[in-house]
């Protein structure tokens, strides 16, 4: 289990900031599943928040805090000041980050992470906010970790406008993250993937058990979509799929527009020579009631809010 997503005291109320909608939402608990207790969404005109790495995403703050105060009004949530944040997944990136082993002393093995860190993300690592997590080695035994990384001006402008509310933001992570929580398999014994759209291609997550082994952020047209998830199956089985030990991609969290259901399990069939579990939100463990609330909006905020249950 990603250690920096159990930490205690997470809120069980979160946010989920797209490019096209602001969602708040809080979650209950019954035995092993989620519902929904309270939740809002409203739509974010167009070029209000335009989601990147380096460049400014609000571009008008007054009216970014306007829409926030009416998502957390409209979920009975405005007297909530502790908030778990999804930002949009083009807002950050990430990687998984190899060193040598035996890369030296802590001041020296920093030294080589903030370098390839750099290389991973195109910007010094000063200028940023990385959040990492040691995961397993790979089979070299190199010494590996799953990192995320936002640009210090960048979340500077999302934290500007929470501290304005009076919130206490612990966790704020992009949008992929976040959803992937509904793919931990404590057991170990799973391999899944996460498909997560974003304005241009989609970001994946592949997941053994806890931890995540691939992550890919793909850009593309529309049309290309379909192409680009053959390759990315193609390149797990490849490399990872393992008939002696039975380790298999057997199941898929697809979150956001533009993929066709139907066309995915094609692929999984040519690419993997089976057709791969689409998972549903009652299958992940959420309760989503009949009525407005979309699955593509709650499921990152709605990720971050369970972890107020650990």
């Amino acid at each position: 289990m990603l250690s920096f997503l159990t930490e205690p005291s997470f809120p069980k109320t979160a946010l989920g900031i797209e490019r096209t909608s602001i969602t708040a939402l809080s979650l209950q608990r019954s035995g092993g599943q989620f519902g929904i207790r309270q939740a809002a969404t409203v739509e974010v005109p167009e070029n209000l928040i335009n989601p990147s790495f380096i460049e400014r995403n609000i571009t008008e703050p007054t009216q970014f805090r306007f829409l926030l105060e009416e998502a957390i009004t409209s979920a009975g949530l405005r007297n909530q000041k502790r908030w778990s944040v999804s930002l949009p997944s083009s807002t950050a990136r990430t990687a998984i980050i190899t060193l040598e082993s035996g890369a030296g002393v802590k001041g020296e093995s920093e030294e080589i992470f903030d370098w390839k860190a750099e290389q991973s993300f195109g910007l010094p690592a000063s200028q940023l906010r990385i959040t990492r997590d040691k995961i397993a080695p790979d089979a070299e035994g190199r010494i590996r970790y799953f990192a995320t990384a936002v640009k210090l001006s960048v979340i500077n402008e999302f934290e500007t406008i929470f501290e304005q509310f009076g919130w206490k933001c612990g966790l704020i992570l992009p949008r992929a993250i976040s959803e992937s929580k509904w793919l931990i398999d404590g057991s170990g014994v799973r391999d899944s993937l996460l498909i997560s759209s974003q304005t241009d291609g989609f970001t994946a997550i592949m997941l053994r058990g806890s931890e995540p082994f691939v992550v890919r952020t793909v850009t593309c047209q529309e049309s290309e979509l379909d192409d680009e998830i053959y390759r990315l199956l193609l390149f797990y089985n490849d490399r990872f799929s393992d008939e002696v030990t039975g380790r298999s991609l057997d199941r898929v969290l697809v979150v956001g527009s533009g993929f066709s259901l139907a066309r995915i399990s094609e692929i999984s069939k040519d690419a993997l020579g089976r057709v791969m579990q689409i998972l549903k939100p009652d299958e992940i463990g959420l309760n989503i009631p009949v009525g407005s609330l979309n699955f593509d909006d709650l499921a990152a905020p709605a990720g971050l809010a369970s972890f107020g249950y650990q």
